[in-house]
């Protein structure tokens, strides 16, 4: 029962971020002015935005397969595929669950290990959960790559967004008592740490939770053991080319936008990827909000023009997201 009300407690709170962030993107907006902007914009760049999403979710599930084949060399390409999209439609449901989600799909339709323990699978959860480490670890690597590449070659017109509009306001809510808590945690997990690989020949769990993290550096080294490893960078490329056509077509769709060129439709994915990145359901209010706010910032865009964009980009990919995540969860379901 306590763990029901903590999960109901933490849906909640986050749902109320996103509520919160969506009343203050959309506050200012004239909802006449919202309709006939949706009237004037060009669906048919919509809906290559959404394809692009699509094919991004296609090649993500081959990306991830070259660090599943080491673990279970049976792992097919429609399973990786469908797993990824059930992954996005459980984060809807609660933030960051459909990673968790993922793996254990992908647990539950491996092989056998004949070799090793009884009733264990090939790709066990923990080695899963490794790879889903790696792969979501060196996409945050990119992002902060183009991030820079951004800010060294016009810190004029990014640099000023993210130090004085991002940056800055973290910091100011970072007082010195924060710190000394966040120290606080790292050293009581640094004890926990070392108490359980103490005792991990004296006690079952200590040595149940050491062979679980055991099994996550084993599916975050499987990268070592890829047979074909530049599959796995060119697939990296192909991602986040696709996550860029999929910003730019939203940028073609609204006449009013059509001046920003391909730098520009970069800097607003790097901008819309970091608001994904905060903890509410399917990054509602958090990608408009950010995304309106870079436009009104660096283009003068009026903000309200701003929200028109991020809702057309947003919920282009949520329906995207919606439709390959139900239709993989149908077709599985259907197939067992």
């Amino acid at each position: 029962m306590d763990k029901k009300f903590s999960n109901v407690l933490k849906y909640t709170l986050s749902l109320a971020v996103a509520v919160v962030l969506l009343y203050f993107s959309f506050r200012g907006v004239k909802w006449s002015d919202f309709i006939a902007s949706l009237r004037d914009c060009r669906w048919e760049f919509i809906a290559l935005s959404m394809a692009g999403g699509v094919a991004a979710y296609f090649v993500r599930g081959l990306r991830w397969r070259e660090l599943l084949l080491p673990v279970d060399p049976s792992i097919k390409v429609l399973s990786t595929f469908n797993a990824i999209n059930i992954g996005y439609l459980a984060n809807f449901v609660f933030p960051r669950i459909g990673e968790f989600v993922r793996c254990g799909f992908i647990t539950k339709n491996s092989a056998q290990d004949l070799d090793g323990d009884r009733g264990r699978k090939l790709a066990s959860y923990d080695k899963v959960l490794g790879t889903v480490v790696l792969e979501r670890s060196l996409d945050v690597v990119v992002l902060f790559l183009l991030l820079i590449v951004l800010l060294v070659f016009d810190w004029q017109r990014f640099g000023g967004f993210f130090s004085e509009k991002m940056l800055r306001p973290l910091s100011e809510r970072l007082d010195f008592s924060l710190w000394w808590l966040v120290s606080a945690l790292f050293l009581i997990v640094a004890l926990l740490i070392w108490l359980v690989i103490a005792f991990r020949g004296k006690s079952r769990l200590c040595e149940k939770i050491c062979g679980f993290f055991a099994g996550i550096g084993k599916g975050i080294v499987s990268c070592l053991h890829m047979k074909h490893a530049w599959r796995f960078f060119i697939y990296t490329l192909l991602i986040w080319s696709l996550y860029w056509l999929m910003s730019a077509s939203v940028v073609w769709a609204v006449p009013q936008m059509s001046y920003l060129g391909p730098v520009d439709a970069l800097f607003l994915m790097v901008a819309g990827s970091l608001g994904w990145l905060v903890p509410v359901p399917g990054g509602f209010g958090a990608f408009h909000y950010v995304v309106a706010l870079a436009l009104s910032t660096i283009y003068g865009v009026p903000f309200s023009m701003g929200i028109i964009f991020a809702t057309l980009s947003h919920e282009a990919q949520t329906i995207t997201m919606i439709i390959c995540g139900g239709v993989s969860y149908g077709y599985e379901t259907l197939r067992k």
